[in-house]
């Protein structure tokens, strides 16, 4: 048996790659490069279907290494229930941080800036003048404060806004600030002008943003999410926008892709773009680097960075 390492980039294209495994490139094709029980260190094809990602896992019997190449685990966590215990699912942390926050500061900036309404008026030939938001002196609330949530931060500043307050799983302290637990939400809620979402999607996040969380913000707040589109109750959304008494900016919807006669598209105060967090010429580089280092510690045999869970060990 060979010890196969699949690939979802072309390992030519990948410079630093560490001798010793096979190496096989497989971005979703019908047709697998190889054996699938050969594999032992599975790099799953990004921006493609759960589905296809998961296929090949109930044949790899041998794998020791999940490796996504994006920061949530959702589209393939239900397919590690196919594998044996000890596999180590890692996460892409490090690789989407800027591209994520840089996203989630021009969706900020536009919707308060309003430049879809530029934009439509421009296509009319209008001049469209008047006052708008600033970001300045706003009150910021980032729900879901791991690499993303600080990068996200940290692009926040030059910005001068008022505060910024975060929320995680579990209470901690930062060296901005502490970080709330989730059961402080509903009392943070009414402070923030701004609330951007970019927490996992897991059971306990899924359907978070509900009719109750909406009805806490505040008038002319506006909700941000750069996270999975689950974490909010869509119907639940459509019903507070369609009152006019917050905005949105979405760049992950439930469902997803978003169908053309959703009324969603049509909502009044609302800013879509199709899921563009994280693939951006940012992206190669960093997944790269990611790579070569993951794949320089598993033959070295040296702990791998960004483990998230190991199957059994965590009743998956």
């Amino acid at each position: 048996m060979s010890a196969d390492v699949w690939l979802p980039l072309s390992p030519d294209d990948i410079d630093g790659l560490p001798e010793g495994p096979t190496y096989r490139f497989w971005d979703g094709e019908e047709e697998f490069p190889a054996d699938p029980a050969d594999c032992v260190f599975y790099v799953v094809p990004y921006m493609k279907a759960p589905e296809v990602g998961q296929r090949p896992l109930p044949q790899m019997g041998a794998v020791e290494v999940v490796q996504t190449l994006s920061a949530g685990i959702d589209h393939v966590e239900p397919g590690l229930k196919q594998l044996r215990p000890g596999v180590r699912l890692c996460n892409a942390r490090g690789v989407h941080e800027a591209s994520t926050g840089e996203l989630t500061l021009t969706l900020i900036l536009a919707s308060l800036r309003g430049i879809p309404d530029f934009v439509r008026a421009q296509d009319k030939g209008e001049w469209l003048g008047g006052f708008r938001p600033a970001l300045a002196d706003r009150n910021v609330l980032i729900v879901g404060y791991g690499s993303i949530g600080a990068a996200i931060e940290d692009r926040l500043v030059p910005f001068e806004v008022a505060r910024v307050a975060r929320v995680a799983r579990s209470a901690r302290t930062t060296a901005r600030g502490p970080v709330h637990p989730l059961t402080e939400l509903p009392a943070l809620l009414p402070e923030a002008d701004v609330v951007v979402l970019a927490t996992p999607l897991t059971e306990a996040t899924k359907g978070l943003v509900n009719s109750g969380f909406l009805a806490r913000m505040k008038d002319g707040a506006l909700l941000v999410n750069v996270a999975r589109g689950p974490v909010v109750d869509t119907k639940a959304l459509l019903a507070e926008l369609e009152t006019g008494r917050i905005t949105a900016a979405l760049d992950v919807t439930d469902p997803e892709p978003l169908p053309r006669e959703h009324p969603l598209w049509r909502a009044p105060g609302v800013l879509i773009s199709p899921h563009v967090g994280g693939p951006t010429s940012a992206f190669l580089p960093r997944a790269r680097r990611l790579l070569v280092d993951q794949l320089s510690r598993y033959v070295n045999r040296e702990p791998l960075r960004n483990v998230i869970l190991t199957t059994g060990a965590t009743g998956v």
